[in-house]
Parts: structure tokens; C-alpha cells; sequence
């Protein structure tokens, strides 16, 4: 049976080997996805090239605005009968700059916003129109777990605050600095999987939530707003990393992240799936209240997008 699934981040790196391979393996998908501007157009063109179902809507992650108006459309879509039922969603952008400093149109921090807040007001604008059985997969990342094991010291452990904090710019030490651009990434990646374990209570049964996280995956676009030398090195010296268990590559993490998607990596809701099994997040990602905490500060915080829409209610 035919039936929808929205992505984001699916122009570059582990986003479109999923993409591609979600076509490959499901031929009765349509899926539909979000970038900015022109870039999507041509992805969905050349995703579809070889007869796949294949749409995009036009969104800018970092605005909350954007975000609510995408949403809209994959609304009105699915509510006029141009799209199939919807049965999945994957928040596989992320992003990760060189301070703490970067602000989006709102006001709130990019990489809490994009990170974090993109996703939950995407997972709660289309929650009334999800089909069951249907799956949000969300991609983590190591680099919450905070210690050298996960990420040999490349990016600094999180630094957990209140929300209110989180979500606004200088959160950290030296805000202006990369190891404060890095910190707010991995707690951004910590405050993904408080979500997933919040949407996984709150959801009506039928759709699971789920946590992905690749590994270490250099070569991506992840550095794109790093320093040169840290671009180059991504690009260029740590890829070789792929020959050994302390890394995977593009194809890989890709076609791991497929088959979460697609259901054929089994994950209860509520799970953490690292690259192909279920796993345990890091102790610190248990926790009930700063979930709860969470939720309630991501509700308040896209109040003004929500309230464009009927809200439906999550017990």
C-alpha cells in the first residue's frame, strides 16, 4: 500500500544514501522531502529519475516559521489526496557551528533550533495526520554520551541546562568559541533522545519513536560551518578512519538509517538504535524529569508556530 514518508536532511551525506535506498527497498513510498529552496527541487528530481515517488516542500530548519509553513503543505496534501497515507518521518538534518553565538530568525539558538525544536514542531504539526502503524526517527549521535570511547575527545561532552537556556544563544563558556559551537551540538543531540523517550509515552499507540545514531561519520556535510582545517581533515584525512571499528562510512550509516525507517532494524518505540541494533543510550539520557522539562519548554517555545495550527492533544 502506498503511503508517505517526510524527511529532512536527505540532499547530502548519510541523508541521501538513506533517501536512495528507502526508494530502492520500498517501491510503494512516496517520499517526500524537506530543504531550502531550489536545492529541493532538483533533490526530489534527481531522487525520482528512475520512476521513484518523489516530492519536496521548501523549508529553512533554523526558522520556526519556515518550519510551520512546510508543515501546512504537507498538511493540505495530505488532506486533498495528492500524497498517500503518512507513515513515517525522519529529522536527520542536523547541524553544528563554530560558536553558541548563531541565532536564528526567532531568536532562539541554530543548533537548539534546528537540532531540536525543528523536529518536535514538525513531529507535533503532522501527529493528528499520521497513519498507523507509522514510525518518527530521529537521528542522534554519539557525541552524547560525552566521553572518549564514543568520540576519542573530538567534540566535548553536554553541558545540560535548563531549556530556557539551551535554546538561547551564549549558553555556554565562551560562547564564541568551537568548543562551544561543539558542546551545543552534542547537548542538542542529548536533549533529541529526552524527546524520543517524551514522544514515545505521549504518542497514540501505532506510532513509534525512535533514536538512530550513525556513529562517527567523517566525509558528511556535519563540518560544513567548521574552520578549514577541520573541513579539510573531515573530508580528507579521517574518512580513512572507515577501515577501522571506530568509525562508519557514508554507505553505511545510510543504509543503517534505511532500514530503522523502514522497520527492518526491529526498535520498540522509545529506543535507541546505534547504526544497526538497539542499544543503550548513556546513562544521563534517562532521565524522567528533564524529559518531562524538555517537552514542556519545547511546547512553550514553538507556542506562536503551534498555535497556527489545531493542536491535538498528546496524554
Amino acid at each position: 500500500m502506498q503511503h508517505t514518508i517526510v524527511m529532512t536532511g536527505a540532499s547530502r551525506g548519510i541523508g541521501r544514501v538513506a533517501a536512495e535506498h528507502i526508494l530502492r527497498q520500498s517501491p510503494d513510498v512516496h517520499l517526500l522531502v524537506v530543504a531550502r529552496g531550489s536545492s529541493g527541487a532538483q533533490l526530489a528530481s534527481d531522487l525520482g529519475a528512475s520512476g521513484h515517488a518523489v516530492s519536496q516542500v521548501s523549508a529553512d530548519l533554523g526558522s520556526l516559521d519556515s518550519v510551520r509553513s512546510a508543515a501546512t503543505v504537507i498538511r493540505d496534501r495530505l488532506d486533498g489526496g495528492e500524497l498517500p497515507p503518512l507513515r513515517g518521518f525522519v529529522g536527520n538534518a542536523g547541524m553544528q557551528y563554530t560558536n553558541a553565538l548563531t541565532e536564528g530568525p526567532e531568536g532562539f539558538e541554530s543548533t537548539f533550533a534546528v537540532n531540536v525544536l525543528a523536529n518536535h514542531l514538525f513531529v507535533r504539526l503532522l501527529q493528528d495526520r499520521f497513519a498507523a502503524p507509522a514510525r518518527i526517527v530521529i537521528t542522534a549521535s554519539d557525541t552524547h554520551f560525552g566521553d572518549f570511547r564514543h568520540n576519542m575527545g573530538m567534540v566535548p561532552g553536554p553541558a545540560w541546562k535548563s531549556p530556557d537556556i539551551l535554546a538561547r544563544t551564549g549558553a555556554f563558556p565562551q560562547p564564541d568559541t568551537t568548543v562551544a559551537g561543539r558542546t551545543a551540538y552534542s547537548t542538542s543531540k542529548l536533549a533529541t533522545i529526552y524527546l524520543v523517550h517524551e514522544y514515545a509515552r505521549r504518542l497514540p499507540a501505532g506510532i513509534n519513536a525512535v533514536a538512530y545514531n550513525p556513529g562517527f561519520v567523517p566525509g558528511t556535510g556535519l563540518a560544513r560551518n567548521a574552520d578549514p582545517i577541520s573541513r579539510f581533515a573531515m573530508r580528507r584525512i579521517l574518512p580513512v578512519m572507515t577501515l577501522t571499528p571506530f568509525a562508519t562510512s557514508r554507505n553505511a550509516a545510510g543504509r543503517y538509517l534505511a532500514d530503522v525507517v523502514l522497520g527492518t532494524t526491529q526498535a520498540p518505540t522509545g529506543s535507541y538504535v546505534d547504526r544497526s541494533r538497539v542499544d543503550r543510550s548513556s546513562e544521563e539520557s534517562y532521565d524522567p524529569r528533564r524529559e518531562g522539562e524538555l517537552w514542556e519548554a519545547a511546547e512553550r517555545l514553538t507556542e506562536a508556530s503551534l498555535s497556527g495550527q489545531k493542536r491535538s492533544q498528546m496524554t
